[in-house]
């Protein structure tokens, strides 16, 4: 069975830090382009980043350029985003997605940036 878990959001403050973690399963995700999407309060799920099956290849939103970094660990079928110095904007769910040809969705972590 194929499966997207996400998990590492929460409550954090602006400027604060969190990462975030998907672990694939029932596939082989090593080969899959791995990417993280946000999809903020009343708003359409956008990418945020996404980088390719060897890592050598990241792309990034405009917005989070400088302060998110997309990493993968293919050992442990496991892509990470860390989120350095966030803001109030970044709030929302963060699903992971997986695409080769056909593309997997996980169940989303929710983050809020909020003081």
């Amino acid at each position: 069975q194929v499966q997207l878990v996400e998990s590492g959001g929460g409550l954090v403050q602006p400027g604060g830090s969190l990462r975030l973690s998907c672990v694939a399963s029932g596939f082989t995700s090593s080969i899959y382009v791995m990417s993280w999407y946000r999809q903020a309060p009343g708003k359409e799920r956008a990418l945020v980043a996404s980088i390719n099956s060897n890592g050598g290849s990241r792309n990034y939103a405009d917005s989070v350029k400088g302060r998110f970094t997309i990493s993968r660990d293919n050992a442990k079928n496991t892509v990470y985003l860390q989120m350095n110095s966030l803001k109030p904007e970044d709030t929302g769910v963060y699903y992971c997605f997986a695409v080769r040809g056909a593309g997997y969705w996980g169940q989303g972590t929710q983050v809020t940036v909020s003081s």
